[in-house]
């Protein structure tokens, strides 16, 4: 059997997401924390942030054993915060690309720090979120510490892939010592004392703090129990635990680290200790320690600040843009940006390019439909000579130089087919314009070497191949929009579809304007060969229609309609036929935009990503789907993925919110699938479709985020925090009716896959979800099916193996005693396996623990990753003292007190799983909701 444990290794690269933080000598710089544009102007968060990351910058230096520091942060601020000289321009960063953002509360009073991540162990995460109230509340400091601490706590996360070492989720575990089987807390170090306390809170008005009972039904501690911690402790560890603790000054390290415990860095991590990940890094290898007991520099502030959004669109015009008919795709295309896409109040210009550049239209800003219409006129639409791309982006800064004294903030959207081999001698002017460029490859000759300007500039990068049922120039152009954070300005794409239609058949679809959008909504129809539109009927939910004769067409333009709805578009189903009345198929495409219907519901966006822009076979490629409403999750959803290359057809792909296979977390509406299906070398582009129906959801739930200290013990006392606030269930569950949503995510690169094909390299993905319980003679393990490759396909088998050391069976799997699997045979990809087994040669008494994990094989004996590991255990808990019924120990802050009666232990049967598992509560409206 061949076990392929070195692919694992390198699937752990970065999300990129357009960071460009620097690390030098142990000093990040250039960390961007954005301020949402909409925050109402108070000056005293920027002065706690920057209190926050100059203390946070020692106490990261002396975590880390003297390796890093803060040394250079940017803050952006609101365009009409800062009216004085001390404020400088933005280049190229944005609240789009931002490290740390400040914004308000996913969920309403809610204030926990979080960071967003979307992949594994060691690879990067996406954001900081934290709340104006965070940074300006110091009553908070008392449930997640200092903002220095919580901010290294989530920095941890965001740079270095590491995991929170508590489960809110899973609060307990079994663990046996010396014989002793006892629940504990999950937490890390082990070393961190504290009681189990429970308190029932209805608002602010609270029963008397009393320690908690064991439950026959959770059959751990009783729901509600808290692990309250002693203010003063021996144990310096762990910030990722629990960082508001006086003592906790470090990571846990191999040495402290809690294995047992059931958390997220134990089940991400294969049970490594944060420190070792850290370790593990690039950041490490790349640093040494530094001799100094405090950094070497102070952390220095720049203050940045937004302007009107300058775009200049810099068109190759030479003659391949005449094969396939580019430069009439690229007209049609540019013109929805122009007409649909490019924000009102925006300045734009062109300039063409081919052996030499050209202006073709001087800055002009947008400030009515009349601008959009005429700046259409200056597209190209006749081709000739051959391609001096830095000529074009040399002519594109001039345009935007002729009004503005730099290039700071300003956009370049370079479009070209062809190769220039002088690339080279603008990089250096490209990498310190200021300028950001976006770069579209079209068809497959496009110069090899374009991305590095959008990787200097953190542009956005699009690839369009000449299949004209794929709409990706279109689409590439719609993924222009501004990075400013300001969503409510943004048009967001609803439907995006084309297929070939032969003569007088129909091309009929339904495209879905859900109530968070609406205003300025277009409905664009493009075909390819006849000079007439085929025949149109458009249907509102209201029964209106809407005939060819209501579109508009353009002189310049003669393949494309258009027609945009006044006011607000009726919310719900709108029906399309079109007919193709041409003498010969063709391909007819729809297209519709619309922007967001008021200030107060935010929109259903979606972000499409992959887990890094290069890709060297036979690494797999991630690729996530990110649906939210604001900043909370969305569920339920069917998100499809469409993978392009020049060659072949396309491959699609249904990524899923189970946490299983690539996706790391159920239901935190980031939707994940691996990608195998690689054609050859080059360039690949990235579509998703999304589509809601009624059942559709949006809970408020957020991992990676610092823990809620329910209160602390100082000197015998038991002080309870207010309790953490508690959305209502309109606020957590909200049916947002059913929508569509269309996004491009940009383009990857492909580099040494065979060019005569491969044999399968691909595994089985890792079995993340296992479970574990005793069911009167049996136990029964439930997990979801990995496939045959990765997660795609039937795996071949299982191999499932049991043992009383959780280490042992981890450390050396084929040693463990096996589990007789010959009757089961593996599901599709994504299914729910269930397996029950009699317990054989296992001696069942009271306190053991069995701990299981499994592998699959597929049908080329390639093994996946053992499993995380769980633990089956009957257990009758020890009978505890009842405390008083009257204590006079206890003090809350802010709350009334009133007494509780204290109830029986009984005896119960244990089954703990060391994996995340989400609870839900049953709510009064019959459906679901996610316990926070």
């Amino acid at each position: 059997m061949r076990v392929f444990k070195s692919l694992v290794l390198l699937f752990l690269l970065p999300v990129v997401r357009g960071s460009m933080v620097q690390l030098k000598n142990g000093g990040y710089e250039d960390i961007v924390i954005a301020i949402k544009p909409e925050l109402p102007e108070d000056h005293n968060i920027i002065r706690n942030i920057q209190d926050m990351v100059k203390e946070a910058s020692t106490y990261l230096f002396n975590a880390t054993k003297q390796r890093f520091f803060f040394k250079a942060v940017k803050i952006i601020i609101p365009r009409h915060w800062c009216t004085n000289a001390e404020c400088l321009s933005v280049k190229t960063e944005s609240y789009d690309k931002a490290d740390v953002i400040v914004a308000n509360p996913y969920l309403k009073y809610v204030d926990d720090p979080y960071t967003l991540q979307y992949g594994g162990c060691e690879e990067k995460g996406r954001y900081i979120h934290f709340t104006p109230n965070f940074l300006l509340n110091d009553s908070l400091h008392n449930i997640y510490g200092s903002r220095a601490k919580v901010f290294v706590h989530e920095w941890a996360h965001l740079r270095w892939g590491v995991f929170d070492e508590y489960n809110n989720d899973a609060p307990f575990y079994l663990s046996v010592n010396s014989g002793k089987e006892t629940v504990e807390a999950t937490r890390c170090s082990a070393d961190v004392t504290g009681k189990y306390i429970f308190q029932s809170c209805t608002g602010n008005s609270c029963t008397t703090p009393r320690e908690c009972e064991y439950d026959q039904q959770t059959k751990l501690y009783e729901a509600g129990c808290k692990f309250v911690p002693e203010k003063t402790q021996n144990a310096p560890g762990s910030i990722m635990h629990m960082q508001s603790l006086p003592s906790v000054v470090e990571f846990c390290d191999q040495s402290t680290h809690n294995e047992k415990a059931t958390n997220m860095q134990n089940k991400m991590c294969n049970y490594k200790s944060t420190w070792e990940v850290i370790m593990n890094s690039p950041d490490f290898s790349n640093t040494s320690p530094i001799n100094s007991t405090s950094p070497p520099f102070e952390t220095s502030f720049s203050l940045l600040q937004t302007k009107d959004r300058v775009v200049c669109l810099v068109l190759d015009v030479s003659l391949s843009m005449t094969v396939y008919d580019r430069i009439q795709h690229l007209y049609q295309a540019a013109e929805i940006f122009l007409l649909q896409i490019i924000e009102k109040g925006s300045w734009v210009g062109i300039v063409t390019f081919n052996s030499t550049a050209q202006i073709i239209c001087h800055l002009r800003q947008i400030v009515s439909e009349d601008v959009r219409q005429n700046l259409t006129k200056y597209l190209p639409t006749t081709p000739e000579g051959a391609t001096n791309i830095c000529e074009g982006v040399r002519k594109g800064f001039e345009v935007i130089k002729q009004k503005y004294s730099d290039l700071d903030g300003s956009e370049i959207v370079l479009l070209t087919d062809g190769e220039d081999r002088g690339m080279n001698s603008c990089l250096t002017e490209v990498k310190n314009s200021g300028s950001t460029i976006h770069t579209i490859a079209l068809g497959s000759s496009a110069a090899p070497e374009l991305e590095q300007f959008s990787n200097m500039t953190g542009g956005l990068k699009f690839y369009a191949t000449d299949k004209l049922d794929s709409n990706a120039l279109i689409d590439a152009f719609c993924g222009i929009s501004s990075r400013s954070g300001n969503i409510c300005e943004q048009s967001i794409q609803l439907e995006s579809t084309a297929r070939s239609v032969a003569v007088k058949q129909w091309m009929n679809g339904t495209v879905i304007v859900d109530f968070t959008v609406g205003k300025d909504t277009f409905f664009v129809v493009t075909w390819d060969r006849s000079t007439s539109p085929p025949d149109i009927l458009l249907r509102d939910p209201k029964g209106k229609e809407y005939r060819t004769s209501n579109f508009t067409v353009s002189n310049l333009n003669l393949r494309t309609v258009r027609l945009r709805i006044a006011g607000t578009a009726e919310v719900g189903n709108w029906l399309y036929m079109i007919q193709n009345n041409h003498t010969e198929s063709q391909v007819i495409s729809m297209i519709v935009t619309s922007r967001p219907a008021s200030l107060t519901d935010p929109p259903v966006i979606v972000k499409a990503h992959v887990n890094k822009d290069t890709n060297n076979f036979p690494n797999p490629m991630v690729i996530y789907a990110e649906v939210s409403q604001g900043f909370l999750p969305v569920l339920c959803a069917t998100v499809m993925a469409t993978v392009e290359q020049d060659t072949g057809s396309a491959v699609e792909l249904k990524l899923l919110d189970d946490g299983s296979g690539a996706d790391i977390m159920k239901n935190d509406g980031i939707y994940s699938k691996y990608f195998t299906s690689f054609k050859g070398n080059g360039r690949y582009n990235l579509k998703v479709h999304i589509q809601g129906r009624n059942q559709t959801v949006r809970l408020g739930c957020r991992q990676s985020r610092a823990l809620y200290v329910p209160g602390y013990i100082e000197n015998g006392e038991i002080k309870m925090n207010a309790p953490r606030p508690e959305p209502s269930d309109e606020e957590i569950q909200t049916k947002l009716g059913s929508f569509n949503r269309v996004a491009s995510g940009g383009s990857f690169v492909v580099k040494n896959v065979p060019s005569g094909g491969f044999t399968d390299v691909f595994p089985p993905c890792k079995i993340t979800d296992l479970e574990a319980q005793f069911e009167e003679e049996k136990i029964h393990l439930s997990w979801t099916a990995p496939g045959n490759d990765l997660d795609e396909g039937q795996a071949d088998r299982y191999i499932i193996k049991m043992s009383e050391s959780l280490l042992d069976l981890r450390n050396t799997f084929e040693d463990a005693t096996s589990v007789n699997t010959s009757s089961l045979v593996p599901k599709p990809a994504g299914t729910k396996e269930s397996f029950q087994f009699k317990r054989e040669n296992v001696t069942i008494e009271n306190g053991i623990i069995i701990y299981f994990a499994i592998r699959a094989v597929d049908n080329a004996s390639l093994t996946s990753e053992v499993s995380n590991v769980v633990q089956a255990a009957l257990f009758v808990p020890p009978k505890e003292s009842l405390p008083d019924s009257h204590p006079t120990d206890v003090i809350n802050d802010g709350v009334n007190v009133s007494i509780i009666v204290i109830g029986a232990v009984i005896p119960v049967l244990i089954a703990v799983s060391i994996t995340i598992c989400t609870l839900y509560k049953k709510n009064r409206k019959g459906g679901f909701e996610l316990r926070l």
